[in-house]
């Protein structure tokens, strides 16, 4: 029985890939692939009690800070450089106003909005997370289902750095994007590309594909095809090229492959080379213009 797209509900799909869980606990799971949208979709799907399970590593590098190590230090030291290129490409353009930041993690981006003079607001399901966020930055930081206590157009910046594809219900999440981004202002999306050359390379151990905490999968056209006819126009695209080195060495590590460093710096790069002719990033942000 073919599994009903959770954007579209078209039952015109099919198994893309089958994969494993190869971050945590090595579970089967299913990418499914609609033909009538374009969206690929994780399959089953964790129910909401269990779905933080899958968040529990200490090698989780995204709800962490002072992490030790070297590839934690690595890590670290390219999310520093990361962030600035994020804040140059959200707010480029753009006087300082009110941000807020979905998915805000331990509230790097926020830190950095506000020392650019940005009131800031975040929202992050993780309780550790959102505890380690509180005590660094003076933004309210909440939980993701309370942004409808968030009064409507009230923000004219909304980021969402790799975070739609964690998000069940699209369409609850972009009625309240539609809602909380004021007319003329912006939104940033995020998102792991799995039409790059490192997603085709790796297919079933390629790292961003990330089951089941990656619920959702996107190239440029499916996205576009769920803000079509939405308030939201797509102006640009950008790249963010230290996503590929650091997917590839995932999934080096993931094929157990001897120096996954050496050989994910390798393939991260022949990944960005052909980028720059086909324009497929590993990586994409997108850059939406609120009608």
């Amino acid at each position: 029985m073919n599994k009903k797209c959770p954007w579209c509900e078209s039952e015109k799909t099919q198994v893309y890939l089958w994969l494993k869980d190869e971050f945590l606990t090595k579970e089967d799971f299913q990418i499914h692939e609609c033909h009538n949208c374009g969206l690929l979709f994780t399959e089953p799907r964790p129910s909401k009690d269990r779905i933080n399970e899958y968040y529990k590593s200490e090698e989780y590098y995204s709800h962490l800070e002072n992490t030790k190590g070297f590839i934690p230090k690595l890590y670290e030291r390219v999310k520093s450089i990361n962030l600035k290129t994020k804040c140059k490409m959200a707010t480029d353009g753009l006087k300082a106003g009110a941000v807020l930041d979905i998915g805000c993690g331990v509230a790097d981006f926020i830190r950095q909005m506000e020392k650019m003079g940005w009131q800031a607001c975040g929202a992050e399901p993780s309780e550790d997370a959102k505890n380690i966020a509180r005590k660094r930055v003076k933004a309210q930081i909440i939980a993701p289902d309370e942004l409808p206590t968030l009064d409507d157009l009230s923000f004219d910046l909304v980021t969402m750095w790799h975070v739609l594809e964690h998000v069940d219900n699209l369409k609850w999440e972009l009625k309240q994007l539609e809602r909380l981004v004021k007319s003329g202002g912006r939104l940033v999306l995020a998102l792991p590309n799995f039409k790059s050359f490192d997603a085709e390379y790796y297919k079933q151990f390629w790292a961003a594909y990330d089951v089941p905490r990656h619920l959702n999968h996107f190239c440029k056209s499916s996205l576009c095809n769920i803000f079509k006819d939405s308030n939201f126009k797509l102006t640009k695209t950008e790249k963010l090229i230290w996503d590929a080195y650091y997917i590839a060495y995932m999934s080096e590590k993931y094929q157990n492959h001897s120096q996954p460093l050496i050989r994910g710096v390798f393939r991260g790069l022949q990944s960005n080379c052909k980028a720059r002719k086909s324009g497929e990033w590993s990586s994409l942000v997108y850059v939406f213009e609120k009608k």
